[in-house]
């Protein structure tokens, strides 16, 4: 199993831009087939090195991992996610 796990800093952090991209992320549940299980979480406590969401994603393997990356419904939310983010961060690790 493989799990995919990317902090997002937006640029605008205002709650409406936050609940939008969260909005966005959750809206690949359901359609993406590679997605074993998928967690998207919104920041509670908010200091200078805090992110504003977080993206957990389950996959079985790599190869279901490469087909998420280019599956129709990640790219949209890349797209998104191109336009508001400041910064993000990943780790992928085996379990």
């Amino acid at each position: 199993m493989i799990k995919h796990i990317v902090l997002f800093k937006l640029k605008d952090r205002s709650p409406e831009s936050v609940e939008k991209t969260y909005a966005v992320l959750n809206g690949m549940k359901g359609k993406v087939e590679q997605l074993v299980d998928l967690h998207i979480g919104k920041n509670v406590v908010d200091t200078p090195r805090s992110y504003d969401l977080s993206l957990e994603a389950t996959f079985r393997s790599l190869e279901d991992l490469q087909g998420y990356q280019v599956h129709p419904e990640h790219k949209k939310v890349i797209e998104h996610i191109s336009e508001v983010r400041e910064s993000q961060s990943v780790v992928d690790y085996e379990f």
